[in-house]
């Protein structure tokens, strides 16, 4: 329980990585703001579990590339739990696009990228800033991709967003030491939906690995939860990816 009576943000808690995230925590002792967008099936699945768990949840539907809407999300998160802690930057989407096909990559595909997966993530921290500063021990911890350090991924676009992901990590970083802690986790592919029906790709860009297997969301949300209590670290980029970069 050594995430007791702490209020934890995650975006795009209903699926995947965000579900295990948010169950983690749950069982840590934490109280669960669970964001989602159009996952609304799926996250109220995900906040009976945790209820069953005996934590606290709030369902929050919010786009997080939308910051009138993130800094609503926030208000109801100080409303009903009165603080912050932790926010997990999860909420992220992709295009599967051939990295050769540069024809299909369209300024909408640019846009949509960029806006959730960075400037939505930038929103959130922004959004939290101000409470977490009154506390002490808090932690940002945005969800980069391996594909953001290789150049090679789902989609080159995905690929370049992640980047500026962990740039916009080492920025916070900067921006927001000593008070509050701000790392990046960059995992390799998770076997999450975003892969279903594309399983054959996924297993030609994970090329050889040692360690023979594909991460799962428990996975990555156990380290979740040991990179957002770390004290001594910041500004970090961490990849769990089964031994792909060696």
């Amino acid at each position: 329980m050594e995430m007791k009576d702490k209020v934890a943000i995650i975006t795009g808690g209903g699926t995947g990585i965000g579900r295990s995230t948010c169950l983690k925590m749950a069982e840590r002792g934490a109280k669960i703001a669970l964001n989602y967008l159009n996952s609304e099936k799926e996250a109220l699945l995900t906040a009976r579990e945790i209820q069953t768990i005996g934590a606290e949840v709030l369902l929050l539907q919010a786009d997080v590339s939308n910051d009138n809407e993130v800094k609503e999300m926030v208000h109801q998160v100080i409303s009903r739990f009165g603080t912050v802690h932790y926010l997990v930057n999860n909420a992220s989407i992709t295009k599967q696009i051939e990295l050769s096909d540069l024809d299909a990559v369209s300024d909408e595909v640019w846009e949509q990228l960029m806006n959730v997966n960075v400037k939505g993530m930038f929103y959130c921290a922004r959004a939290v800033t101000p409470y977490m500063l009154r506390n002490k021990g808090c932690s940002i911890l945005n969800v980069g991709s391996i594909a953001g350090i290789t150049g090679s991924g789902s989609s080159l676009p995905y690929a370049v967003s992640k980047a500026a992901v962990h740039g916009l990590t080492k920025s916070l970083a900067h921006g927001l030491a000593p008070d509050i802690r701000v790392n990046c986790i960059a995992p390799a592919a998770v076997d999450t939906r975003w892969w279903m029906g594309e399983e054959e790709k996924m297993m030609r860009l994970s090329g050889h690995l040692p360690l023979q297997r594909i991460s799962t969301p428990e996975d990555i949300a156990e380290f979740i939860c040991a990179i957002l209590m770390q004290e001594s670290m910041t500004g970090q980029i961490i990849s769990p990816n089964n031994g792909m970069d060696i």
